[in-house]
């Protein structure tokens, strides 16, 4: 799989967190809302691929999955707290659950197909 669709794919993921999580609370899908909650976790995704490196091997689930997933949900949080934008435990269970099960879920389904 070439990086730039693992890229999207991961972009897709995060975007889908951003938009759903915003539903949820009823804050609206205005353009500039959407953009305010998913900058951090935007910013966050692309150090996380600087991190892991992952374009060598980007659906690798062990080193770059893993690694791009936390990173992003870490990176994420500590730039909404900078830029004043708060989390709370739960967000960040959420954060984690939903974001590992996309990221690392697409990186499971990838490698099974290539193996079939």
């Amino acid at each position: 799989m070439r990086s730039v669709t693992a890229v999207v794919l991961d972009l897709c993921c995060v975007m889908a967190f951003v938009v759903i999580g915003r539903a949820g609370h009823s804050e609206g899908e205005t353009i500039a809302g959407i953009a305010k909650t998913a900058w951090p976790f935007l910013l966050g995704l692309l150090i996380g691929w600087a991190v892991t490196r992952a374009w060598r091997r980007p659906t690798a689930l062990a080193g770059t999955g893993v690694g791009v997933w936390l990173v992003t949900v870490a990176a994420g949080m500590a730039l909404r707290v900078v830029s004043g934008q708060g989390t709370a435990v739960t967000f960040i269970l959420v954060a984690l659950v939903f974001l590992g099960l996309v990221m690392l879920g697409w990186r499971a389904v990838a490698y099974r197909l290539v193996r079939a």
